[in-house]
């Protein structure tokens, strides 16, 4: 399947479940809605992509409406000078953290862990933003369901030590 404008048509209901899950854990009254970010992310996710299985492009959707958030974030944060880093509440049915962070202090933390450990950040990435089970991830990834298990819970005890400083 491509990506093209009916794939877009086709994931549009996970796409939009996707994102309402993201803004769930984005602070109240944030400025972006499920609609809005689904669109964003479809403008910025660009009509050129290879062909992807529906778990790669829901992965891939999940990466670029993170971005977003991140990008959204951040520019706020510019309007209002001196301005605290907004807290994101992540809630995640296997929490993963136990208090709220910043959406920059997440994606950094998820970026050096990438560095570290790619195929770890490529799971935190499918099951916290895009909420895929640990076999859909073992399907989209090419490994046995036992390595996605393993891998996730080394990649949440690793973001809760680096993000317990913060």
């Amino acid at each position: 399947m491509t990506t093209g404008a009916s794939s877009f048509v086709a994931f549009y209901e996970e796409l939009r479940a996707i994102a309402a899950r993201q803004l769930r854990n984005e602070r109240d009254g944030h400025t972006l809605r499920a609609t809005a970010l689904v669109h964003e992310a479809w403008l910025r996710f660009g009509f050129q992509e290879p062909d992807l299985d529906r778990l790669q492009f829901l992965g891939r959707a999940a990466r670029v409406m993170r971005q977003v958030l991140v990008d959204h974030a951040r520019n706020r944060g510019r309007q209002k000078r001196g301005s605290a880093a907004r807290p994101v509440t992540l809630r995640e049915t296997h929490a993963v953290f136990h208090r709220d962070v910043s959406v920059d202090a997440l994606n950094e933390a998820l970026g050096r862990l990438e560095a570290l450990s790619p195929q770890q950040g490529r799971i935190v990435e499918k099951r916290f933003f895009a909420g895929m089970t640990i076999p859909e991830i073992g399907d989209a990834l090419s490994i046995p369901p036992e390595s996605v298990k393993r891998d996730w819970a080394m990649a949440r005890a690793w973001l809760h030590h680096a993000l317990r400083s913060v």
